[in-house]
């Protein structure tokens, strides 16, 4: 099982505080470090502002060495599938070819009216022409040419380029719809995503995404199956509690939804979520300033982990 580092940056964080989780992820050896990429806080005033998904990675690129580096998703409103290829191939190059690249349809009609960004009808039909023209482009061999005729896009004579370090950047799928989600995924995803869902939830999701990946002529087993659960760990209960007011959140609840309580509990919890398929957790860090709570996972929680 490998632990990531998932982080809400709408929430309050400027790009410092964002450099020294990642520089903390990799120094404590978490597999990667993604982000979210919202524009507008979810509760709170989110001061100092958001920070940009592709920006940040960026400058992570140049800043670490090691971990890998993504998002939980790139909103697909946010961006023309074009000039998305040419920013997430940049990145890998400046990465040396550490990019993952999640990308979903985009969800939050408020951030787009309070950033003068078009919500369109549809998106899911967009996203999946998105992704086609995103790897379409990837994969178009040097000195070819790419185009592309669909109902949202429409793209002629592309040079295609430039291209990711990766031979194949990983991309990842994820939601809870029963079939356009895992249809998706099946035609498209190297992993699998599942965010803030019970283990039944994820059972189901799972079961549908194998056999919507068999029904594609894939194997269900060459894809990575992942969770998103929020983490709040802590050494005793009054540590954990201390954590949990830190986020405004109430522990029952946390360790009901999430990944909560003393690092045995953590280990279990996870545990029942490797036995349903999942081989990959991603850890939603809310209190980015909290680096200790990292240290305390990655000493009594991922040193228990096979």
């Amino acid at each position: 099982m490998e632990l990531r580092i998932f982080t809400e940056p709408q929430q309050g964080a400027d790009y410092d505080t964002l450099l020294a989780v990642a520089k903390a992820t990799e120094d404590l050896r978490f597999g990667a470090f993604f982000r979210s990429d919202h524009y507008l806080a979810m509760g709170g005033d989110g001061l100092p502002g958001p920070t940009d998904a592709w920006v940040t990675l960026a400058g992570l690129a140049r800043e670490t060495s090691q971990i890998r580096l993504g998002t939980l998703m790139t909103a697909g409103t946010f961006r023309l599938p074009g000039p998305l290829a040419i920013q997430v191939a940049q990145v890998d190059a400046m990465s040396g070819g550490r990019v993952e690249f999640g990308l979903g349809s985009g969800w939050f009609e408020e951030e787009h009216t309070a950033y003068g960004i078009p919500f369109p009808e549809a998106k899911f039909a967009r996203l999946e022409e998105q992704l086609a023209i995103v790897t379409g482009l990837w994969e178009t061999p040097v000195g070819e040419r790419f185009a592309f005729d669909g109902t949202h896009y429409q793209l002629a004579d592309s040079p295609a380029l430039p291209k990711p370090a990766q031979p194949k950047v990983p991309v990842l799928i994820g939601g809870l719809g029963a079939v356009r989600t895992p249809r998706l995924a099946a035609r498209f995803a190297d992993e699998f995503n599942i965010p803030f869902a019970s283990l039944e939830d994820s059972d189901r999701q799972f079961q549908r995404v194998r056999d919507a990946v068999s029904a594609q002529d894939r194997k269900p087993a060459d894809l990575v199956y992942s969770n998103a659960l929020i983490a709040c760990v802590g050494r005793d209960d009054a540590e954990v509690a201390c954590r949990a007011r830190a986020i405004g959140r109430e522990v029952p609840e946390l360790k009901e939804n999430g990944l909560a309580g003393s690092p045995a509990e953590v280990v279990e919890k996870i545990g029942r979520y490797q036995e349903i398929g999942a081989s990959r957790i991603y850890l939603q860090i809310l209190d980015l300033h909290d680096l200790d709570h990292l240290a305390l996972i990655a000493d009594q929680v991922q040193s228990q982990l096979s």
